[in-house]
């Protein structure tokens, strides 16, 4: 699982199985602190994140597809799991 924060989303006309009816928003990681961490991935919307949101990800393909119950989308690999409330550490 991977921290991350909502900055975009993409729209596409035209997506591979697996992505059709779906909202990809663009993460940028972040560290508990909330200050950027690497470089920003796209991800299947699974929780019906929005833009500012600090969310926790999987990027492991079959855990993905299992969260957004799909087990033939194969071209799936990262899925927004969860949307963060808070964080303490």
């Amino acid at each position: 699982m991977r921290l991350g924060k909502v900055i975009g989303t993409v729209v596409s006309t035209i997506k591979a199985k697996g992505y059709e009816s779906r909202k990809i928003l663009l993460i940028q990681p972040v560290d508990p602190a909330g200050i950027q961490a690497g470089t920003s991935f796209l991800a299947i919307d699974a929780v019906q994140a929005g833009l500012g949101d600090i969310v926790l990800t999987i990027e492991e393909g079959n855990s993905a597809r299992q969260v957004i119950q799909n087990d033939d989308a194969l071209t799936v690999k990262t899925v927004v799991a969860a949307i963060v409330d808070e964080i303490s550490y």
